[in-house]
């Protein structure tokens, strides 16, 4: 049997580990549940990806990119006259209004890089390049606490089921900027 040409496998391979991990948790992340969601034989997970936390590395990754391609939308740290803080507040109302679903996963596949040290170059990354945005409109320690906050702000959210409050986000992030 010929070997069928599929380029985007390794791609669908990833969104069904983020599906898997979304559905179960990392606990029922497998290759083969990989496998089975992605609808691919055991071997292509195997493949593009030996170990779980390769593939963990690459959700990670593809799941920073949807918070990444939201800041860039925004644009608003790229205006130097807008209000640093209401449009940092803005951006996490943005992205915790969106799917729900999403925004914990990315925190999952997150907090897992405190067992999982394979994924702690791409959780700092993810923290890094975030501060890195913001320091272009305040000094790079302000924008490292920023980020630490904003953190916070979503945890608290996402694991307390409040509605988030963007004004109260605006005012406590617009405290930390001198």
């Amino acid at each position: 049997m010929a070997r069928r040409y599929d380029p985007d496998r390794r791609r669908r391979i990833i969104d069904a580990a983020i599906r898997v991990v979304g559905a179960k948790g990392i606990a029922g992340l497998s290759h083969r549940s990989v496998a089975a969601e992605a609808d691919v034989p055991l071997g292509s997970t195997t493949y593009h990806f030996k170990t779980l936390d390769e593939l963990m590395v690459a959700a990670l990754r593809q799941a920073n990119e949807g918070f990444a391609k939201l800041v860039a939308a925004r644009g608003a740290l790229e205006d130097p006259g807008s209000d640093v803080a209401a449009e940092l507040a803005g951006l996490v109302g943005e992205w915790l209004a969106g799917d729900r679903t999403g925004v914990e996963l990315e925190y999952e596949l997150y907090l897992a890089a405190l067992r999982r040290p394979a994924l702690r170059p791409v959780a700092a990354e993810w923290c890094q390049d975030l501060a890195d945005s913001i320091a272009r409109r305040t000094d790079p320690v302000t924008a490292r606490a920023l980020v630490a906050l904003l953190d916070g702000i979503c945890l608290q959210v996402l694991l307390t089921g409040v509605e988030y409050d963007e004004e109260y986000a605006r005012d406590v992030l617009a405290r930390v900027i001198p």
